[in-house]
C-alpha cells in the first residue's frame, strides 16, 4: 500500500532568509494537484492597525507573488488596534494549525495609568472617572500583582469580541448599549506577573504578564486598579511571545515586502 503523502509546513524566520525564501516557492505537487506553500511566519503588529488589516496586506502581498487569486491565510490570535508585537500567520494547509498556535501562553508587556479609568480600559476611549492613587506604594502594587497569579476568573471588557444573543459586544457597546451587556466570567490562568517600571509619581507601572488564551489583558489592568482601591486603564501592550514565537521571530511587513520583491526580480 502507498502510504498518502503530507504536504510539509514550513516556518519562516527572518533570522534565516535562504531557508525563507525556499518555503516561500515550495508548491507542494501531489497526485497531479499543486497547493500553495503552507507557511507559518509571525508579523509584527504595528500601533494603530488591526490584525485583520495586517493580514490583509500580507494576504495581497502572497497574491501578488503567487500570481493567484486568492491566498488562504488567518491568524492566532487577535491584538487590538492600539496593541503592537507577535502576530502569528498560517497560509494554505497550515492554517490547521491556527488552534494549536491560539494555545500556546502569551507574554506582554503592560503599561497601566493608575487612578483613571476608560469604557474600554485602555486609551480607544478618553477617561471617564478618576480615583485616588496617593495611597498606593510600591509594596502594595507588587503585593496585589501577586494575588492574580495561578488560575483566576476574568469577567471580559465590554469593548471585545465576545457574543452576548448572538452579537459581538463591541457592536451593542458602540451603540450606546454598554450599560446592557452582561459578560460572565471565565477562567484563565496567568503563569506569571511581575512588576518591571513603577513610577508612582506619574501614576505609571509597566507589568509583564505571561498567560493562557482568552486572556484580556485590558481587564486585567481594571481588576489591578481595582485591587489597589483606585482604578486604572492600559497606556501601552506590546506581545511579546505566541508560543514558540518572540519577538526575535517576527517579520516587519515592509521588511517581508521587499524580500518578495527581491525574490520576483530573480525569476
Amino acid at each position: 500500500m502507498t502510504q498518502k503523502q503530507t504536504q510539509p509546513i514550513h516556518t519562516l524566520t527572518p533570522t534565516d532568509l535562504t531557508q525563507a525564501r525556499e518555503a516561500i516557492d515550495a508548491w507542494y505537487e501531489a497526485d497531479g494537484n499543486r497547493a500553495m506553500p503552507a507557511l507559518v511566519a509571525a508579523f509584527d503588529k504595528p500601533y494603530g492597525m488591526t490584525s485583520f488589516q495586517l493580514v490583509a496586506r500580507v494576504r495581497r502581498l502572497l497574491t501578488q507573488y503567487w500570481q493567484v487569486k486568492k491566498v488562504k491565510i488567518g491568524h492566532a490570535g487577535t491584538l487590538d488596534p492600539l496593541a503592537t508585537g507577535v502576530l502569528v500567520m498560517c497560509t494554505g494547509k497550515a492554517t490547521k494549525c491556527i488552534e494549536q498556535l491560539q494555545a500556546g501562553v502569551k507574554e506582554y508587556y503592560a503599561t497601566l495609568k493608575l487612578g483613571a479609568t476608560t469604557p474600554s480600559f485602555d486609551l480607544e476611549h478618553p477617561i471617564d472617572a478618576t480615583y485616588p492613587t496617593e495611597h498606593i506604594t510600591e509594596a502594595e502594587v507588587r503585593r496585589v500583582l501577586s494575588t492574580f497569579k495561578g488560575e483566576i476568573m476574568q469577567v471580559p471588557p465590554v469593548y471585545s469580541a465576545c457574543k452576548v444573543e448572538g452579537k459581538r459586544a463591541y457592536d451593542l457597546a458602540r451603540k450606546g448599549q454598554a450599560e446592557t451587556v452582561e459578560l460572565k466570567a471565565k477562567p484563565l490562568r496567568i503563569d506569571e506577573i511581575e512588576l518591571t517600571e513603577c513610577h508612582l509619581d506619574t501614576q505609571e507601572i509597566t507589568i509583564r504578564v505571561v498567560c493562557s488564551k482568552g486572556t484580556y489583558i485590558r481587564a486585567l489592568a481594571r481588576d489591578i486598579g481595582v485591587a489597589l482601591g483606585s482604578g486604572a486603564h492600559l497606556t501601552a501592550l506590546r506581545r511579546t511571545r505566541v508560543g514558540y514565537f518572540t519577538e526575535a521571530h517576527t517579520f516587519d511587513t515592509d521588511r517581508f515586502e521587499a524580500l518578495l520583491n527581491e525574490m520576483k526580480e530573480k525569476q
